[in-house]
C-alpha cells in the first residue's frame, strides 16, 4: 500500500468511525449505509450488481435479467432511501421465484463497512453509470476480482473534480463499457486501462410494467381528455410546467396533468405548491377514488416510484423536464417509445447521446421555455389523445444489452 492508498483508508476510516459514533443524529441516507449487511446466503461467486440511486436502479432491468437467465446469484446494491424504497418492490419481481436475486444497501467506502462483503468475496463487482469506490475497487483488485463498470457515464465537469483517489480507482478498473464515445473517452483520461463502447442501456430496456389496477378509474375518467404529463421536473420547472398547463386549458378546458418531480424529497413541496396556487389535485401515493371523483380532478401528483414510464403512456403530450432552466436533462426515451409526442428542454447535456438522433428522427422537439405554452398548445391541436402503439427507436440506438453482455460476460464466473 503506498501513500496515496493510506491517506485513502485512514480519511474513511476516520470518518466511518466518526460517521458510527453519531449515527442517529445523521441523515437517512448514511444510516441505511452504516446498516448495510453483505446477502446472508452469499454463495461463492456471487455478483455483486451496484445502482446508486432509482434512476440506475430502473436502468438494471435488462442487465439483472441477463444474469439471471444465465443462472448467477446476484446481490443488487444502491446508496438512497428511495432507491431502497424501488428495490424492495423490484426484487421479487427480477428474482422470478428462482431464489437467485438479493438487494439491500451499499456500505460506507472503509474497512469496517466493507467488512461482510468480502468475507465471502464476490465473483465480480458490476457498477452502473459512475460509481468509483476507490476502497472497494483496491479490495477487490487485491483479491483478482473483476471490477466493472457499465453504461458508463463520465461528463467533463465530473473529469475535472476526478482527483487523485479518483484516478486511481479509474485505474483499477478491469473493464469499462461506456454508454458514448465521450464517455469512453473521459475514462480513458482518468485513467481507465480498458474502456469500450457498449452503448446506453436505456435504449434496450423492456418495456415498462403495467401501471396498478386502481389507474382504471383514471384512466376511464379522462378517457376524452387530452392529458399532459411532465415528468422528472427539477425545482423551478413545476412553475413553467403549471404556468403553461393553466395557460393552455383556458382554451382547451378539459386539458388534465400528471405531474411528477423527479426527486422523492419534493413531493410535499410541490404538493404544497399546488395547493398554494388553489390548484385541485389527488397525490399518487394517497387514496384512489373512483371514476366520478377523477372527472373533477384535473392533476395528478405522480409521487410514487416506478410509474412515470408506463405513465407516459397515458399522455397526449409528454414534457420531459430537466433542461429547462437547468443543464441536464433527463431520459427522454420513455414516452418516445409509448409513441407519445415529446418535447425537452435546450439543456439535455447528460442526453447528448440520445437527443440529436431522436430530433433527427423526428421522435421530439427541443423547445425553448419561452416557447413551450406555444409548442404545447401546436402540439395537442396535432396529436391523438393517447398513443396509438408503441414505436421503436432509430436503429443506430439499439443493441446496447447485447453489446455490453458480450463485454462483461467473459468476465463473469462460471456458473456451476
Amino acid at each position: 500500500m503506498d501513500t496515496l492508498d493510506l491517506s485513502y483508508r485512514l480519511t474513511v476510516s476516520l470518518v466511518g468511525a466518526l460517521a458510527r459514533s453519531c449515527a442517529k443524529g445523521l441523515p437517512a441516507s448514511w444510516r441505511v449505509r452504516l446498516e448495510a449487511e453483505a446477502p446472508e446466503m452469499a454463495a461463492p461467486g456471487w455478483i455483486w450488481l451496484h445502482a446508486v440511486s432509482v434512476g440506475e436502479l430502473l436502468l438494471a432491468d435488462g442487465l439483472v435479467g441477463r444474469l439471471r437467465a444465465a443462472g448467477h446469484r446476484v446481490h443488487v446494491s444502491t446508496g438512497t432511501p428511495a432507491g431502497l424504497d424501488l428495490l424492495a418492490r423490484r426484487l421479487a419481481v427480477w428474482d422470478a421465484g428462482k431464489g437467485l436475486i438479493s438487494g439491500g444497501a451499499f456500505p460506507l467506502d472503509d474497512p469496517a463497512g466493507l467488512e461482510s462483503f468480502l468475507r465471502q468475496p464476490p465473483g465480480a463487482f458490476i457498477a452502473l453509470e459512475t460509481e468509483l469506490w476507490p476502497g472497494l475497487v483496491e479490495a477487490l483488485a487485491a483479491r483478482g476480482i473483476p471490477r466493472l463498470v457499465v453504461n458508463g457515464r463520465l461528463t467533463e465537469k465530473s473529469l475535472e473534480r476526478g482527483g487523485p483517489w479518483l484516478r486511481r480507482a479509474a485505474g483499477r478498473l478491469t473493464l469499462v463499457a461506456a454508454r458514448d464515445q465521450e464517455s469512453a473517452e473521459a475514462f480513458r483520461r482518468l485513467g481507465a486501462a480498458q474502456v469500450a463502447l457498449g452503448g446506453n442501456l436505456k435504449a434496450d430496456l423492456p418495456p415498462p410494467r403495467p401501471l396498478p389496477d386502481h389507474w382504471a378509474a383514471l384512466r376511464s375518467a379522462w378517457a376524452g381528455d387530452p392529458v399532459l404529463v411532465a415528468g422528472n421536473t427539477l425545482e423551478g420547472e413545476e412553475d413553467l410546467v403549471l404556468g403553461t398547463w393553466s395557460a393552455v386549458r383556458a382554451q382547451v378546458p378539459g386539458l388534465r396533468l400528471i405531474l411528477a418531480p423527479r426527486q422523492p424529497r419534493r413531493f410535499d413541496a410541490v404538493a404544497a405548491q399546488l395547493s398554494g396556487r388553489g390548484l385541485p389535485h389527488r397525490r399518487a401515493s394517497g387514496p384512489w377514488p373512483g371514476e366520478e371523483a377523477w372527472r373533477e380532478t384535473g392533476i395528478l401528483l405522480l409521487d410514487t416510484l416506478g410509474d412515470l414510464a408506463s405513465a407516459y403512456g397515458e399522455g397526449t403530450l409528454a414534457l420531459v423536464a430537466g433542461g429547462w432552466g437547468h443543464s441536464g436533462g433527463h431520459n427522454p426515451l420513455e414516452p418516445v417509445q409509448a409513441g407519445v409526442p415529446t418535447l425537452v428542454g435546450p439543456g439535455f447535456a447528460n442526453f447528448a447521446d440520445l437527443v440529436p438522433p431522436l430530433r433527427e428522427a423526428g421522435r421530439l422537439q427541443v423547445v425553448e421555455a419561452a416557447d413551450l405554452e406555444r409548442e404545447v398548445r401546436a402540439r395537442l391541436a396535432d396529436s391523438p389523445l393517447r398513443p396509438r402503439s408503441a414505436q421503436p427507436l432509430p436503429e443506430s440506438l439499439t443493441g446496447a444489452l447485447d453489446r455490453t453482455w458480450a463485454l462483461i460476460a467473459p468476465h463473469l464466473p462460471l456458473v456451476g
